[in-house]
C-alpha cells in the first residue's frame, strides 16, 4: 500500500478531481498550504505599494493506494495538475504498513 502526495496549484484541482473521479478512487484528502520551490515568490502591487509574496498558495492531496494502482494514478496527476510552467508541483509516495478504517475496523486493502 501507498500513500501519493501531491503538490498542485488550486486552479487544477478541479481537473485533478474530475480525472480521479473516473476511476473510482475511494477518496483523497486536500489540504491548503502555502509553500515555494524554485517560483521564489512573486512581487504584487496593492494601493500602489510593491510588497513579495514569498509563499505561494497550494493544495496538498493525499491518497492512499493499492501498489499496483499506484503508477496510474501518479500519471493522471501528472496529466490533470502540468501546465508546463514553473511551479506546478511534486509528487512523492510513502510505503504505507497498516490502513484501519476507524469505523468497521476493516485494515489495509479493505480500509482503503
Amino acid at each position: 500500500m501507498k500513500l501519493i502526495t501531491a503538490i498542485i496549484k488550486p486552479f487544477k484541482l478541479d481537473d485533478l478531481r474530475t480525472s480521479l473521479a473516473e476511476l473510482n478512487i475511494g477518496g483523497m484528502t486536500v489540504t491548503e498550504v502555502k509553500g515555494f520551490g524554485r517560483q521564489k515568490g512573486h512581487a504584487e502591487l496593492y494601493h500602489g505599494a510593491e510588497y513579495m509574496v514569498d509563499f505561494l498558495p497550494k493544495y496538498k492531496i493525499e491518497i492512499l493506494v493499492n501498489t499496483e494502482d499506484m503508477d496510474n494514478i501518479i500519471d493522471i496527476i501528472i496529466s490533470s495538475a502540468q501546465s508546463g510552467k514553473i511551479g506546478d508541483g511534486k509528487i512523492w509516495v510513502t510505503d504505507v504498513d497498516k490502513i484501519v478504517r476507524i469505523r468497521t475496523g476493516e485494515m489495509n486493502e479493505n480500509a482503503i
